[in-house]
């Protein structure tokens, strides 16, 4: 039997989603390791996940989706309940759904959805300083909210990919991109069909050099179009950024926060 997960986790503690641990963070345990550890226990056999999409050392889920195969004669809830009581309290499984066996996380999802957010205020956080990145000087989000207007549309992302990146191609269609202020936090929120590595902390970093008056928002339509990763802004940090979850046809019957709308 096929079944899909939806698993919330916060990332500070962990080397990145992966169960490889990332270069220069030898020993520290990653997300994927912990959730086949909790699963493999529930089940009574080893259990290996596919995800929807991975994600950096420190950045965070909301909804990450994954599957799994087993032949072990579990509910959902008991998958669900079972489980989350074998992980560390920074990880959880907020739903289990059986699904067809041709489904699959990674090459079914249409669209992955991510939210940076940044507290814009003289005095760093103490609250919640692991969901948030901190720039000081005043930012303005409309301006940012134009800029990122540029990016819109299948493009060559190229200037916004890391030299890590193991993609074949860094060609992503973005299908949507908000810039917004809520008092003293801003929020970018980014949809596309899929994301290059370190691509959206790489366009936050090139958005708060517009926010921040040193850039006009018609740069970043300027970078884009050169290809060049050298002319873009600094890679964010990874605090602030949260992987809302992907998206999936009506058809594979998961849950509607991760549900395109019909």
């Amino acid at each position: 039997m096929r079944l899909a997960l939806g698993v919330e986790y916060d990332g500070s503690a962990y080397s990145g989603w992966q169960r490889l641990s990332q270069p220069g963070t030898p020993g520290v345990p990653s997300v994927q390791a912990a959730l086949e550890q909790a699963l493999s226990q529930v089940a009574d056999h080893p259990v290996e996940v596919t995800c929807a999409g991975r994600t950096d050392a420190g950045v965070h889920g909301e909804c990450q989706v994954v599957h799994f195969d087993s032949h072990a004669h579990r509910n959902p809830r008991g998958w669900t309940l079972g489980a989350t009581s074998c992980l560390p309290r920074d990880i959880a499984i907020r739903w289990c759904v059986p699904v067809d066996d041709t489904f699959h996380a990674r090459f079914g999802a249409r669209a992955r959805r991510y939210r940076y957010s940044i507290l814009n205020r003289s005095v760093r956080p103490a609250l919640f300083r692991h969901y948030l990145a901190w720039v000081r000087e005043p930012l303005d989000a409309d301006a940012m909210h134009r800029a990122g207007q540029h990016l819109l549309g299948e493009n060559d992302f190229s200037s916004f990919r890391s030299a890590q990146c193991e993609a074949a191609h860094a060609r992503r269609e973005l299908q949507a991109i908000s810039v917004s202020r809520r008092g003293e936090v801003i929020e970018v929120t980014v949809q596309a069909n899929a994301f290059l590595h370190h691509m959206v902390r790489n366009i936050v970093g090139s958005l708060l050099l517009v926010g921040s008056g040193q850039r006009t928002p018609d740069w970043i339509g300027e970078v884009l179009a050169q290809r060049d990763r050298t002319l873009a802004g600094p890679t964010a940090v990874a605090a602030g950024l949260v992987f809302i979850g992907p998206l999936y046809p009506v058809d594979c019957g998961l849950p509607p926060d991760v549900t395109l709308s019909p």
